[in-house]
């Protein structure tokens, strides 16, 4: 009879899986268009909850709304666990992060005010489009940006940091120069501010130099606020061309039957070649050929 019961249990466990985790078979993909359907109407429950009119009015049928669709993500997140052979794997991927995310705001409403608004993180769980409509060609796209971040990672924190040092010691000097001007520059954190708002070129004119060599430095920073917005987006695009080169070489190289050092990913060429010409790490065997050179 318990082997009996296993095995229905087994059978709906697999039947479940395919349902939610399959995006080639009709059940996987009209679940998963009626679970976006549902993040979509989520965000707009919230949404409308923010409009003091409509609120006023609907706010019944809108928390109603916004439980029904919570117990059913509540479900549908219980349901890839169980139905998972590994569920820590799930548990502690960016979807399982995202779907655990997107379903607590409305039941920490009930110990702190107003978290439910928090629901519109659900926003992230529409990624889960590119998987469902099978669109590889944006999901490489994003996987090439995402390694050139990486790449860039190092130089854009020295960048930041440094910017952080100029914003320190510019504030720290508008202060000294302004601070006899009743402009606003109040202390040296506030003149950092300032620095930071300027250097940004965003401007929100709350503060402002009076003095005519504190305006002189304004203008020094307008000028080189430029210069700084550029230079991040010029190391991520250089990372994310070479990435893009580096593909395109090994998918040249694979085609003209080369091979890729698994040390420094260069492509090889040569077939009788035995060794990286870049690292000297020796190549892996083509089929058929003994990198040992002995019959």
């Amino acid at each position: 009879m318990r082997e009996k019961i296993k095995s229905r249990y087994e059978i709906w466990k697999q039947k479940t899986h395919i349902i939610i985790y399959g995006v080639n078979t009709p059940a996987g993909r009209l679940f998963d268009i009626c679970i976006l359907i549902l993040i979509i109407l989520s965000i707009f429950v919230v949404m409308f909850e923010s409009i003091e009119e409509i609120d006023s009015k609907y706010h019944n049928l809108l928390m109603i709304l916004e439980w029904v669709i919570t117990i059913i993500f509540t479900i549908e997140y219980i349901l890839r666990i169980i139905t998972v052979k590994k569920s820590w794997n799930y548990i502690f991927s960016f979807y399982g992060i995202i779907d655990l995310i997107s379903i607590l705001p409305m039941y920490l409403s009930f110990f702190f005010i107003n978290t439910h608004v928090l629901a519109t993180i659900r926003s992230l769980r529409l990624l889960r489009v590119f998987r469902i409509l099978q669109l590889m060609r944006f999901i490489g796209e994003a996987s090439q940006l995402r390694e050139a971040l990486t790449a860039s990672r190092t130089k854009i924190v020295v960048f930041l940091y440094t910017v952080l040092i100029i914003s320190v010691v510019i504030g720290s000097l508008m202060f000294i120069i302004e601070q006899d001007h009743n402009s606003g520059f109040t202390s040296i954190p506030r003149s950092i501010y300032w620095t930071i708002v300027t250097l940004t070129t965003v401007g929100y004119g709350d503060i402002a130099p009076q003095s005519e060599l504190g305006q002189l430095i304004a203008v020094l920073i307008m000028i080189l606020g430029y210069g700084i917005i550029a230079v991040p987006t010029g190391i991520v695009t250089v990372e994310y061309a070479k990435s893009k080169r580096e593909r395109e070489e090994h998918e040249k190289a694979l085609k003209a039957g080369g091979r890729i050092c698994t040390q420094c990913q260069t492509p090889n060429y040569i077939p009788q070649a035995r060794y990286c010409y870049h690292c000297g790490k020796e190549l892996p065997a083509l089929p058929g050929q003994d990198n040992g050179g002995e019959d």
